[in-house]
């Protein structure tokens, strides 16, 4: 008792830059969630204290704002942090603020165990970069990741992708899956989603979700989705937020479909409308482990994605779960999703994407995240590791 006590006592802190509506924040706020459940003090430090998911963070975690414009303009105050708090482990995510944690935790000289996680391809994201900026961060990347007491990578493709690009070792690499299927998921899902086109007596819609950036392609899904609905009838929803906004409003004016797509922006409840779609589609140029991927499988409904390194053929095992098509190719996700809409899932393939998805649940990331944070076979809540 006395040592489930002193597990108890331990604290854990996260790194973001914001709570911005992004997977890889929501992955590491489920995560928080998670931790705390389980009766440990969890901190949520952030650079910049804004963002959609910052409204869903309980009183049970301190939001610890260092008010900083830059993730780089936070450290003089995530260092004063380290001394003052000392937490027993510090989790860090996304390149910049991996790097930048490394450096607090050597400069502040604490205990402090920090693990940095990768949530993307270290290559496809490059790719965006100038050769300059390209070559700093692979420079930065080799020098200080090492530093780190753990590099967890959400998947194996891009842990492989880290270790060829960055000269690390990959059995210094550990994969653990996100913590997707969170335990509200199926009872949010059935809240009626806020938009009219899913009444009865609406066309199918296909759905997109994610961040408006080059990555996720959503050009790719708009020309599919003129494909099929050409053929069929069909709307398209794509939520999320992002610099691509106005970029893709006007493709939507010039491909003349209005009265046909709508970019709703952020929602705080993605799983009603994902359960309530035909179809969801996930169109990337490239990804890492794509939550609302698994989070369509989840509600169980139908999913298509790009078979874009490294996440959605994982995911999918190969296209057993879900269609795959070839990256940038509308033609082909234009058939894929004809081909979902004339024909309705079975009660027993829902059954089965459904019971895939729960692979992905909150539990098994969160025992195999505390066996990293605290390799000492101790008991923590319900977990023994």
């Amino acid at each position: 008792m006395e040592n489930l006590a002193m597990e108890r006592e331990r604290s854990v802190a996260f790194f973001l830059a914001t709570l911005g509506g992004g997977g890889a924040e929501r992955v590491m706020l489920n995560l928080a969630l998670g931790m705390a459940e389980r009766g440990l003090k969890v901190d949520l430090v952030l650079a910049n204290a804004t963002g959609d998911y910052l409204s869903q963070v309980p009183p049970s975690i301190r939001v610890i704002d260092l008010g900083a414009g830059r993730v780089l303009a936070s450290l003089p105050k995530l260092i004063s942090y380290l001394r003052a708090r000392q937490p027993s482990a510090l989790i860090a995510a996304v390149g910049h603020v991996n790097v930048v944690a490394l450096w607090a935790k050597r400069l502040a000289r604490v205990q402090t165990r920090l693990i940095v996680t990768v949530h993307a391809s270290m290559s496809r994201n490059s790719t965006t970069d100038h050769a300059f900026k390209r070559h700093l961060w692979t420079q930065l990347t080799r020098w200080f990741y090492p530093w780190a007491d753990a590099i967890v990578s959400v998947s194996e493709g891009a842990a492989d992708d880290l270790a060829r690009l960055a000269g690390i070792p990959r059995t210094n690499i550990t994969v653990i899956s996100n913590p997707v299927v969170m335990p509200d998921l199926e009872q949010r899902a059935m809240e009626v989603p806020s938009h009219p086109w899913f009444s009865s007596s609406e066309p199918p819609v296909v759905l997109g979700v994610g961040r408006l950036t080059p990555q996720k392609d959503f050009p790719t899904l708009l020309r599919a989705f003129d494909e099929v609905r050409r053929k069929r009838s069909a709307r398209l929803i794509i939520l999320g937020e992002g610099p691509e906004r106005s970029a893709l409003e006007n493709r939507v004016q010039e491909m003349g479909l209005e009265k046909l797509v709508d970019l709703p922006g952020f929602v705080s409840n993605p799983y009603a409308f994902m359960a309530k779609s035909a179809v969801f589609v996930l169109s990337s140029a490239w990804e890492a482990l794509p939550t609302v991927l698994i989070e369509s499988m989840a509600v169980g409904t139908p999913v298509i994605a790009t078979d874009c390194p490294s996440g959605p053929w994982e995911i999918l095992e190969g296209g057993k779960y879900g269609g795959l098509v070839p990256v940038g190719d509308a033609a082909a996700l234009a058939a894929e999703i004809e081909s979902v809409l004339g024909h309705d899932k079975t009660i027993e393939q829902r059954a089965n994407i459904m019971a895939r998805a729960s692979e992905f649940g909150l539990s098994q990331s969160l025992d195999r995240y505390l066996a990293v944070l605290f390799p000492s076979n101790a008991v923590i809540g319900d977990a023994r590791f």
